[in-house]
This record gives structure tokens, C-alpha cells and sequence, in this order.
């Protein structure tokens, strides 16, 4: 999670085989003192291609796309390149296919109807916090969760965690950024991010949403 000030760019890149959709969201995004364009690709392995060269801070990546999706594309990303986030993009709001997409790394999950101001905020958002939740995210994930079998995951009596780690996770769950959570436990970020850390290990979770999904499952949120 970064510190975010007000001289702080973001480095954005788009991958989208719509040359129209593409060119708005450039256009919107480039229009903010705090956003800069680094790159575009129409597919997945043209994007692919780009990281070798060009590093963005976030991605926005279509699901559906020609050659090489966006579903194929994204473990590649957090395989290759872990501290760039990304915000998968999509037509359709199938909840199964956003905690699919949560579960392997996605920083966020937008449709194409959101408006500028969401996908600036949602660029912002996953940036800073290194996750940015909405309606949809949040239904998806709690729905997800409802469906799944115990057998599947972990369930949450096997994981003892103390009460530090119980107040860091609750406060995540509540999109606190890393410094906001060490101001309220009086910790440095440094040693949040090694919570947060140990929180994965323990949980058998490997990203932000899948320690939201454990700490609903534990009930330690509401749902």
C-alpha cells in the first residue's frame, strides 16, 4: 500500500479490444492531474508484451477479448509482475465471475457502464489501498462465500488468531488504507503489512479479497 500524496501520478495501461471504449476511459483518466496513460494493447498478450518495456502502477483489463482474454491474462500479470494491480472490466456483472476473478488476484472488478468518476476512483482506490470494493464486488464476494462447501476452504475454527490480528483484518474489511489502520492500533505501517502478512499465511489466502471472504466466513464482519 502506498503513501499517496498530492504529487503522486499513477501510471495507468488499458487493455480492451473496443478502440472506442478504450479511447474514453484514456481521455477521462488523462484529463486528471494524477493519472497518466503508459500504455494500451487490444489483447492480452500485446499487454503481456508491454510490461516487458513499460511498468504501470494499474491495469485495466477487459475479460473478453481476441487472442488472449482477460480471465487467461490476469495470474500471468500477478505471476510476472505482483505489484502492478488490476481492475478486470467487463459487459456483464455475473457474480460468480467476480469472486472467480477476486479470488486470483483481481484488485477490483468494474462493469463498462460505470461512469469516470467510478474508474478514477477504482484506479485510486486499488492504487492506495490495494483493493477497491463497490455494490458489485461486495454482492459477488458474499455470494460466493454463501455458495461455496466447507470442504473447499478453510474453515475458520481451524485458524487461531490473536486479537491484534482479529482488530487488523476487521479494520481492512472496513478499506482502512495501511497507514490509517497503523494510526488507530498505534503500530507502524511497516508492522501492519507484516500482520497483514501473517494474516494470509495463517488463513491460506493470498490476496485482500480472500481474507474480506475468511473474515465474513469467520463472522467476524457483518455480512
Amino acid at each position: 500500500m502506498k503513501n499517496f500524496d498530492a504529487n503522486t501520478i499513477i501510471k495507468v495501461a488499458i487493455a480492451d479490444d473496443h478502440a472506442l471504449f478504450r479511447t474514453g476511459v484514456k481521455t477521462s483518466l488523462s484529463s486528471r492531474k494524477d493519472i497518466q496513460m503508459v500504455a494500451e494493447a487490444e489483447n492480452g498478450m500485446q499487454l503481456l508484451n508491454l510490461l516487458k518495456h513499460i511498468k504501470p502502477d494499474v491495469v485495466l483489463l477487459d475479460i473478453q477479448m481476441p487472442i488472449m482474454d482477460g480471465l487467461t491474462t490476469l495470474p500471468e500479470i500477478k505471476k510476472l509482475y505482483p505489484d502492478v494491480k488490476v481492475i478486470m472490466l467487463s459487459m456483464h456483472n455475473d457474480h460468480s465471475m467476480i469472486s472467480r476473478m477476486m479470488e486470483i488476484g483481481a484488485n477490483s472488478y468494474l462493469t463498462k457502464e460505470s461512469g469516470a468518476e467510478m474508474i478514477y476512483e477504482a484506479v485510486k482506490g486499488v492504487y492506495e489501498n490495494e483493493f477497491y470494493f463497490n455494490d458489485l464486488t461486495n454482492k459477488a464476494l458474499l455470494n460466493g462465500l454463501r455458495s461455496k462447501t466447507h470442504s473447499e476452504s478453510m474453515r475458520p475454527q481451524d485458524v487461531q488468531l490473536n486479537d491484534k490480528e482479529v482488530t487488523i483484518l476487521k479494520l481492512m474489511c472496513e478499506e482502512k488504507s495501511t497507514k490509517e489502520i497503523a494510526d488507530l492500533v498505534d503500530l507502524s505501517p511497516r508492522t501492519v503489512e507484516a500482520i497483514r502478512d501473517k494474516l494470509k499465511t495463517k488463513t491460506g489466502t493470498t490476496s485482500i479479497a480472500g481474507l474480506v471472504m475468511y473474515a465474513v466466513k469467520a463472522g467476524l464482519v457483518e455480512q
